[in-house]
């Protein structure tokens, strides 16, 4: 028997069972293992997610997309091949994609994290025969540091910066990595603002059962308020006009990239705080060697280096050739990103 899983024009094609994970053209069939741009795209028939990534998806989608949505360990059939979909630790709403037929069983892992934290459902190792993992960290450079000691050092510089009557500005991206950041936050600091593109998603984590502390819009903040405030902002609103409301104001980057040499040179910020939502190396390993797979294939990142390691250790590997890219590439110039690391 062949492959169950190829990659087609259109994106990664289960064979047996005829539909797709996270393709990147329209088709008729799309198993989606998360809601990030390069996961989720527009304009395919009928799509499939895990429960409680359905109102994420129809946030960024539009609410009229054809979408069923299945709890985390139940299973579907269709085409013989049952797929059911299990907790990948990444963002809200994000799974694996496990695929059974004729006893054989392949897992796709989407893009995930290891570490748990307080807005998604902790990855969950799953057994199978072939395992399909990203690998955007995968070097072993990267190493992350507790999220715990991430927030307690965004706190303590927000803290430092309200004393002195300085606005905190962090950039993240809108979806999944500033709703991490704000659940860590202490709100006893001072007014928590949201930037326009954030607040959508902060009610449909809210809605989902996620504690996150009270946001404004800027708008609903006074001057003097601002000087003790913290905002929360996509990227691509360095340098706006929306920005320029905030006076004097110190700013920082929040990303797994934020690691490498220059990166918090080159976007021009007071601070980088190494928050990602991604595994590290090691989470990388862990993650593979929990699932018992002879066989591994690497997909969009460092796929070269984690290739060549895992045959080092004896594993079946090879590599997976997509054009997904990274939600947190997206948030650093090109040059931070090594050679190995692809498009990630």
């Amino acid at each position: 028997m062949g492959d169950m899983v190829v990659v087609r024009k259109e994106g990664l094609y289960c064979v047996p069972g005829q539909f797709y994970i996270d393709p990147w053209r329209p088709v008729d069939r799309a198993v989606i293992t998360h809601a990030h741009g390069d996961h989720a795209r527009v304009g395919h028939g009928h799509y499939l997610s895990a429960a409680s990534g359905v109102g994420v998806l129809k946030s960024r989608l539009g609410q009229d997309i054809h979408i069923d949505g299945i709890e985390y360990g139940a299973s579907v059939e269709h085409n013989g091949v049952r797929i059911s979909l299990h907790p990948a630790g990444h963002v809200l709403g994000s799974a694996q994609v496990r695929m059974e037929h004729k006893g054989e069983v392949w897992v796709a892992s989407g893009d995930y994290k290891v570490e748990p934290d307080r807005t998604c459902v902790p990855f969950e190792p799953v057994r199978c025969d072939t395992f399909i993992t990203e690998s955007t960290f995968g070097l072993p450079i990267y190493r992350w540091e507790s999220e715990q000691s991430i927030f307690d050092d965004i706190n303590g510089w927000w803290r430092k910066n309200a004393a002195e009557g300085r606005c905190s500005v962090v950039f993240a991206y809108s979806f999944g990595k500033a709703q991490r950041i704000l659940s860590g936050l202490d709100p006893t600091i001072g007014a928590i603002i949201c930037h326009g593109s954030a607040e959508p998603l902060n009610r449909v984590y809210r809605e989902g059962g996620v504690d996150l502390p009270p946001t404004k819009m800027v708008t609903d903040v006074d001057k003097a308020a601002l000087k003790t405030a913290i905002v929360i902002a996509p990227p691509s609103a360095g340098g706006t006009t929306w920005m320029k409301r905030f006076g004097d104001y110190s700013d920082a980057f929040a990303s797994g990239w934020m690691q490498l040499r220059g990166a918090r040179r080159r976007r021009g910020v007071d601070r980088g705080f190494v928050l990602s939502d991604h595994a590290d190396w090691p989470g990388l390993m862990t993650a593979i060697r929990a699932t018992e797979a002879p066989r591994v294939i690497v997909t969009h990142g460092s796929i070269p280096v984690m290739v060549r390691w895992l045959r080092q250790v004896g594993l079946d590997a090879s590599g997976f050739n997509t054009e997904y890219g990274d939600d947190e590439a997206d948030e650093v110039v090109a040059a931070d990103v090594p050679e190995e690391a692809g498009n990630a």
